[in-house]
């Protein structure tokens, strides 16, 4: 029995950290093809794509009618015109900032979820999860300094940054609705509406300015959204085989994948305190997931998903 737990454990770890790198190489690709396409045509790619192999997987697995049943339409509408709001401005960003800056402000995003638990959904939230939201806080300030200092010589870094961390916001509020929907609808209605909205979104953006791809882009929208699909169903398979609490830390991988791809492929060189501060937020995370692992913490104070899933 406790080798089974173990081998789910390492199954669970693997496809956590599997659906990070996913994830990372897709941003990556939106950062390359954001030069020639708008982000509502990289939008609508991501998430019409993403349907293909999600639509396999539920039909493999007998879901569908469950994946298209729901009891509140309007909070899947309210779900997605959050997290493709995100989706957006997360994209904008990757085409201003580089690719680990852009990662590193992603962090924000559970830190935020906790303020807006205890706003919004009137949970109690124990002092040591302020605590930590405080020092993560700090954190964010250390990554954002080098883009509101001047450092950079465009003001692009700005604007981007600035957009990340909106992004983040919007996503802690994406979550928050998510937590909503979870105490009616299923698991594949909430990633199937999402899905489905987002293309709607992004298809009603084609008269602002969408361009025809060029045959490399096309297949890297493609990409974009098998990716993004793929990277959705390891990262919901990962909690199948272990807890949030196992698996969570493993999401924030895709700090080291953003560094390598950034440095492989846009010769890019975060800001030393942009890692400082990815690590003082990483660190905070890492606490708040520590005490929630010992016994008797309380399981239903803790924000999901972790970073790793974005607008996904």
């Amino acid at each position: 029995m406790l080798q089974g737990a173990i081998m789910n454990a390492l199954k669970g770890i693997a496809l956590q950290i599997g659906a990070t790198f996913l994830f990372t190489i897709m941003q990556a690709l939106v950062r390359i093809v954001s030069e020639r396409i708008p982000t509502g045509e990289v939008v609508f790619s991501r998430s019409f794509f993403a349907l293909f192999p999600l639509l396999a997987m539920l039909a493999w697995r007998n879901e569908i009618s469950a994946a298209v049943r729901t009891a509140h339409p309007f909070g899947h509408i309210l779900r997605g015109t959050i997290g493709v709001t995100s989706m957006s401005l997360g994209f904008s960003a990757l085409a201003l900032i580089p690719l680990a800056d852009a990662t590193a402000i992603s962090f924000t995003a559970p830190l935020l979820t906790v303020v807006l638990a205890a706003l919004v959904l009137r949970e109690h939230v124990q002092t040591y999860r302020w605590a930590a939201v405080s020092v993560g806080l700090c954190g964010v300030v250390l990554m954002l300094w080098p883009h509101m200092s001047g450092e950079f010589d465009t003001t692009d870094h700005v604007l981007g940054a600035v957009l990340a961390l909106f992004a983040a916001g919007f996503t802690a509020g994406a979550m928050i609705q998510v937590r909503r929907l979870t105490e009616t609808e299923t698991t594949p209605a909430i990633v199937f509406y999402f899905q489905a909205l987002g293309a709607v979104a992004g298809l009603a953006t084609a008269g602002w300015g969408w361009v025809i791809p060029g045959f490399w882009d096309a297949v890297l929208l493609l990409t974009i959204g098998l990716l993004g699909g793929v990277g959705q169903i390891l990262l919901t398979e990962s909690y199948r085989y272990a807890p949030a609490s196992v698996v969570a830390p493993f999401a924030y991988s895709a700090m080291l994948w953003s560094l390598l791809l950034g440095f492989v492929l846009f010769a890019e060189v975060p800001p030393v305190l942009v890692v400082v501060g990815a690590g003082v937020v990483i660190g905070a995370g890492m606490y708040v997931i520590w005490r929630e692992r010992r016994p008797g913490a309380r399981r239903e104070d803790i924000p999901a998903p972790p970073p790793g899933a974005p607008e996904a």
